[in-house]
């Protein structure tokens, strides 16, 4: 059962977040300009000067497959060189080749073998993961690894593997990315979700009981926000049990009875209709938009059209940064509002479900 009565309060919430997630989420900034800094001292621009054959993203279990569906939409279909998204190293990967790949699972033996059978073969590697353990050692002779400076728990890493692989494709002419801009949006996000601001000021407090005790369709309506809405469902599954749907717009709408029911719930017809009337729960329609310009423009009005009622996350409308730094800060966004309907909903912190002011 939700107790939103939680959010805005400072103590209770402080009590209930008993591993201090939401200060680790808040510190993606600092992630950000460390992971840039440690880039730097490897070299990464030297090692990445020349353009590859194929970049390959090698995506294991946690935010690893997120990160890759965002470099890829961020490269987009214009990107120079074939982009190959991979569990592990191909058998083909050779010195003309860049592999990327990140974990946050030290012992992760799959891609300890990738990241040797890569190296051995003269390809550039790039890793995010811890210093030690089979994976590290896999990289010690073979690979640039960013261990994490900024100590943060599991889960938590998708920024750091995000700035790491920003960090290489800026180098190899692929990807321009200001991280500096990146880490200060990121730093001005937490500020906005900072657990003393009230729910009705606050975007992640506002998310969180946007989508609480609902099923939340996230629709992008470019490929951008499409990625980050896949790891804003991940982090809702992960922290609070929540079961998201996430398609790009144009998809969803040839799904006929999903899109339907979202018309339905859009609507306003049924503002009062009880949530245990409706098969499978009522729904709450969230639209993420990244792009900007004229054609995204027209895409977000006919989608809002046919959706009047549903919410538009559009970050572009309060940041001044490119695509990179939107999407980076409305996965932010979706990590805190994920923490915050943990917490409210007891699926986090203390022994169990938090206690009910009531």
């Amino acid at each position: 059962m939700l107790d939103d009565t939680l959010l805005d309060d400072q103590r209770r919430l402080a009590d209930a977040d008993t591993d201090d997630l939401l200060r680790a989420a808040a510190r993606a900034g600092a992630q950000v300009r460390a992971t840039a800094e440690a880039a730097a001292e490897l070299g990464v621009d030297r090692v990445m000067r020349e353009r590859p054959r194929a970049l390959v993203l090698i995506t294991r279990p946690g935010v690893g497959p997120a990160v890759a569906n965002l470099v890829t939409a961020l490269l987009g279909p214009r990107c120079p060189v074939p982009v190959v998204v991979s569990d592990e190293a191909p058998g083909w990967v050779g010195a003309l080749d860049v592999v990327l790949a990140h974990t946050e699972d030290p012992g992760d033996h799959v891609l300890a073998e990738s990241v040797d059978l890569a190296g051995r073969r003269g390809a550039r590697v790039l890793l995010t993961a811890e210093p030690d353990g089979p994976v590290a050692a896999s990289a010690a002779r073979h690979a640039l690894l960013v261990p994490p400076r900024v100590p943060v728990p599991q889960g938590f890493g998708f920024v750091r593997a995000f700035a790491a692989w920003s960090s290489a494709l800026s180098a190899l002419g692929l990807l321009e990315v200001d991280l500096t801009q990146v880490a200060d949006e990121l730093d001005r996000e937490a500020e906005r979700d900072h657990p003393v601001h009230e729910s009705f000021v606050n975007p992640a407090k506002s998310l969180a009981l946007r989508v609480a005790e609902r099923t939340p369709l996230l629709w992008g309506l470019d490929d951008m926000a499409t990625a980050v809405a896949g790891h804003g469902a991940g982090v809702l599954a992960r922290h609070a049990g929540l079961v998201c749907d996430v398609a790009p717009h144009r998809q969803a709408i040839t799904r006929t009875a999903l899109h339907r029911r979202a018309v339905q719930g859009t609507s306003g017809a049924d503002i009062f209709a009880d949530p245990d009337d409706e098969p499978g729960g009522q729904v709450r329609v969230l639209l993420l938009a990244v792009r900007r310009g004229q054609q995204a423009e027209q895409a977000k009005l006919a989608a809002v059209r046919s959706l009047a009622g549903a919410d538009v996350l559009e970050p572009a409308e309060e940041v001044s940064g490119g695509d990179a730094v939107c999407s980076a800060l409305l996965a932010l966004r979706f990590e805190l509002a994920s923490l915050y309907l943990g917490l409210a909903a007891g699926t986090l912190g203390g022994p169990g479900r938090y206690a009910s002011a009531v």
